[in-house]
């Protein structure tokens, strides 16, 4: 009887732990909910993390190195746009965006290239408290100075929710092609995998002991 309900206190463990992960699944004009997979590439490990700092994966997810079968929307430099998950993010930690710019069509690109941040999502301190942006749906606007072409849009989650251990990376690549851009060439740039690392101070904070700053991993922000 003891090992039957260590059994089922683990089942029921395994289960929230996967309950509480989550999916960046569509990407939409504006700030409408989208179609999943449509413009976000399709992931093959259902709604399980990135842990590994070293690997491809972190680009656009795991399965999610080429196109497929998705499609590239249409988008003007300056316009809103909008990601949607499967559910609302579950983990405290900072949201980011990232771009880059393929060589061709994006469906083709695999992300090897450079890639430069332009938005993030970070702690909000408070009488001592902090408090993160954990949404559904986020939404930006494709940077207005930036040259025409296809890019991967690139929407990151980083879970620092459990100190001690290997931080999670939930990861969404949409394929965008911009135009009525400018010829900016975004600064600062990093690879992927490469722009993180296990000594980040934004990697291994602890939220929960003496935390009243943050800064959040990768690049500097790109601004116009």
């Amino acid at each position: 009887m003891r090992n039957f309900v260590a059994t089922v206190a683990t089942a029921a463990l395994a289960a929230q732990g996967a309950s509480a992960h989550y999916i960046f699944q569509a990407l939409s004009k504006g700030t409408a909910k989208g179609t999943p997979y449509e413009f976000v590439r399709r992931n093959t490990n259902y709604n399980s993390p990135v842990t590994d700092l070293a690997s491809n994966d972190l680009r656009c997810n795991v399965g999610g190195a080429t196109g497929g079968n998705t499609s590239t929307v249409e988008m003007n430099a300056g316009d809103p746009f909008t990601f949607t998950l499967d559910t609302a993010v579950y983990h405290q930690g900072p949201i980011s965006l990232y771009m880059s710019k393929a060589p061709g069509a994006a469906a083709e690109y695999d992300g090897s290239g450079d890639w430069f941040k332009f938005y993030d999502w970070g702690p909000t301190f408070s009488g001592g408290q902090a408090s993160w942006n954990m949404q559904a749906q986020y939404s930006s606007t494709i940077p207005k100075c930036i040259p025409d072409g296809e890019y991967l849009l690139r929407i990151q989650s980083l879970a620092i929710h459990n100190p001690g251990s290997t931080p999670q990376f939930y990861i969404g690549c949409g394929q965008v092609k911009v135009s009525g851009g400018g010829s900016s060439s975004p600064t600062p740039t990093t690879k992927i995998p490469g722009a993180f690392k296990a000594t980040d101070p934004g990697y291994t904070a602890n939220i929960y002991n003496n935390f009243n700053s943050y800064t959040v991993p990768g690049p500097a922000v790109f601004s116009c």
